[in-house]
C-alpha cells in the first residue's frame, strides 16, 4: 500500500517552484483549500499561473496569494465578486494578467486536459471579444470557436474524506472543479477534513480515484472563509 499522507501543509507544497501553473479547486469559498493556499504563501513561490473559478475574496486564501505578489496570471471565470478587491486593483494597475474563460468552457477545458483531449469546439464565445484571434469553424451551419484543454503542474484540492491511498469524496457542492483538476494536474495535493484507513470509503462513493492523487494532509477543522472576511482578517 502506498501511504500518501504528509504531516503538514508546509511539507505538502514545499516542492512547488517559481513559474509553476497551479490549479486551485473551489467555487468561491466552497471547496477552496485555504490552508494549502496559505502554506503556498509561506513557501514563497512566485510568477505563478493560477487556474481557478474566481480570484479570491477579502484578504485571505487565493486573494492573499495574489496580494502577496506571487501570481503573474489568472485564468478564471469571475475576476470580480462581492468581496473581491485585491485582484481588480492589481489588474487595473496592469500588475497581473487575466485570461477570462466562461465557466462552462473553463470546466470543459480542465476536463479535456485531464482526459488527454487537446482541444474542442464550442459556440459559447462566438461573436464576442473572447473569440478574437481564435480559430473558428462552421459545423452544420453553426459557428464554433476552438478552445484548448488545460493542464497544470500542480493542483491544490479540498475534500471531505480521503483514505491513505488517495481515494477522495467531497462535501456536496464543494466538489465543483476539484475532481476535474485532480485529473488535469501532474501532481495533486489534497487537504482532507478526515483521513481514514484503506477500505473505509465505500468504492461506490469514491469520486476521485487514488491514481490521480499524490499527497494528502489532514485538516480536521478547516478555516471558514466567510467568518474570516466578516472579521476583516488577512493573511499573512
Amino acid at each position: 500500500m502506498i501511504d500518501k499522507q504528509v504531516i503538514s501543509t508546509a511539507l505538502a507544497v514545499a516542492d512547488i517552484p517559481d513559474g509553476a501553473c497551479v490549479m486551485i479547486g473551489g467555487f468561491g469559498e466552497a471547496g477552496s483549500p485555504t490552508e494549502l493556499i496559505h502554506a503556498l504563501i509561506d513557501q514563497g513561490a512566485k510568477n505563478l499561473t493560477i487556474i481557478n473559478n474566481n480570484t479570491g475574496n477579502g484578504e485571505i486564501g487565493l486573494a492573499a496569494l495574489i496580494g502577496n505578489g506571487q501570481v503573474k496570471k489568472m485564468i478564471c471565470s469571475y475576476p470580480r465578486s462581492r468581496h473581491s478587491k485585491i485582484f481588480p486593483e492589481l489588474y487595473r494597475a496592469g500588475k497581473i494578467e487575466l485570461e477570462l474563460v466562461p465557466q462552462g468552457t473553463l470546466a470543459e477545458r480542465i476536463r479535456a486536459g485531464g482526459a488527454g483531449i487537446p482541444a474542442f469546439y464550442t459556440a459559447t464565445t462566438v461573436g464576442t471579444q473572447l473569440a478574437d484571434g481564435k480559430e473558428t469553424r462552421t459545423i452544420d451551419g453553426r459557428d464554433y470557436v476552438l478552445e484548448y484543454g488545460l493542464q497544470a503542474d500542480y493542483a491544490l484540492i479540498k475534500c471531505e474524506y480521503a483514505d491513505l491511498t488517495g481515494n477522495l469524496t467531497y462535501n456536496k457542492t464543494a466538489r465543483n472543479f476539484n475532481p476535474l483538476m485532480c485529473m488535469a494536474a501532474n501532481i495533486t495535493i489534497v487537504q482532507a477534513r478526515k483521513l481514514v484507513g484503506p477500505g473505509a470509503i465505500d468504492p461506490e462513493h469514491v469520486i476521485t480515484p487514488n491514481i490521480f492523487v499524490d499527497h494528502i494532509v489532514e485538516i480536521s477543522t478547516p478555516l471558514i472563509e466567510a467568518d474570516l472576511i466578516a472579521e476583516n482578517r488577512r493573511y499573512p
